[in-house]
């Protein structure tokens, strides 16, 4: 981390030094570099799940580097220091309007409404639903492994109609972020969104590709290390925000090799206080529908704001499954297990803007 972070100085003191009288170009550039960071850390308690889980811990200590180029170039920069480089990308504005816009690199994956979020604009703790988190790859699925929703590729999107219809459609490696793709075949993953009132939004995401397997999964036991197979997704849902209460859901649905996985969730959030909301979701997932490997997940809790994006988050969470370890023939594994889990959670999250 050290390393990274005195890389990032040389980097800023370079372009600082570069940016004298003599080049108004680089000078310009370098007034428009605009830097954001965030932290979200806390404790959590988790006495059931398996593990007995009662630590602190740092989830996110991110840094944003963002470089409007020109009116139509933009450069970007994301870097999470409690793991790894997780964005980096260019866009280039097509039309003279917002019509059709390319982008090239590693970034999120357009697949369902929450992956698009921020952490910062979540409401749970968790971040999000299971099966947001399990199909676009944010972690729980082992055969693509942890890459937080995003990936290598080329997106071309846009929007139309005063901004009520926006489109995306992306094609990427589906290996995740910093690699390689595993196989010949890409991922391609579409998305529409329709706002037909301020408040309210409807959206749809596809993906249809091919996996190659990283790891094992205790949800889908017929997959080895290093196969390749059929990893399609599909979800729909809503997002409605006002003043007296912001609501969004989705239903969704996954196919790897074999076996299938469908869900739901909704999410809502209604101000208490001028400074206080309360906070509830309740999730549905089934990881493997031939084995009923179904989940039922509650969360509730309050957040404070502390200023602007600062908060304190309090929560309790239920679940009716889990993932347990348990030793079968002498060797350790993830087994899911139908049983109640419960935890508490907290967590502060501070934003510079």
């Amino acid at each position: 981390m050290i390393r990274q972070l005195l890389i990032i100085t040389l980097l800023l003191a370079t372009l600082s030094a570069a940016a004298q009288p003599q080049s108004t170009t680089v000078n310009d550039l370098f007034h428009r570099v605009q830097v954001d960071a965030y932290a979200q850390g806390g404790f959590n308690y988790s006495p059931s799940d398996g593990s007995d889980e009662c630590t602190f811990d740092m989830k996110r200590a991110i840094m944003v580097v963002a470089l409007p180029i020109s009116d139509r170039w933009f450069g970007f920069f994301m870097h999470d220091f409690s793991s790894e480089v997780q964005e980096y990308y260019a866009t280039y504005r097509v039309t003279n309007n917002k019509a059709l816009s390319v982008k090239m690199g590693q970034f999120k994956n357009a697949l369902t409404y929450e992956n698009s979020l921020s952490p910062t604009e979540t409401e749970l703790i968790d971040v999000y639903s299971e099966g947001v988190t399990y199909l676009s790859g944010c972690g729980s699925d082992r055969l693509l492994g942890t890459q937080y929703g995003r990936d290598l590729g080329l997106e071309v999107f846009g929007q139309t109609n005063d901004g009520r219809l926006r489109y995306t459609l992306g094609v990427m490696n589906g290996q995740g972020i910093n690699c390689r793709d595993g196989n010949k075949d890409k991922d391609y993953i579409c998305k529409l969104q329709y706002q037909p009132t301020p408040h309210l939004s409807f959206i749809a995401t596809g993906q249809i590709g091919r996996g190659h397997a990283v790891g094992r999964s205790a949800y889908v036991t017929d997959i080895n290390v290093g196969d390749n197979y059929r990893r399609n997704r599909l979800s729909a849902g809503f997002a409605y925000n006002s003043k007296s209460i912001r609501m969004h859901g989705e239903y969704l649905q996954g196919r790897d090799g074999k076996t299938d996985s469908r869900g739901a969730y909704l999410t809502a959030t209604v101000p208490l206080a001028k400074q206080i909301d309360a906070v509830g979701s309740y999730d549905f997932f089934n990881f493997n529908t031939r084995e009923k490997m179904d989940q039922h997940k509650v969360a509730a809790g309050l957040q404070y704001w502390i200023y602007k994006r600062c908060r304190l988050q309090l929560q309790y969470v239920y679940k009716s499954a889990a993932l347990t370890d348990q030793v079968i023939g002498g060797v350790t594994q993830k087994t899911f297990t139908h049983g109640a889990n419960h935890a508490v959670m907290c967590q502060l999250q501070l934003r510079l803007k």
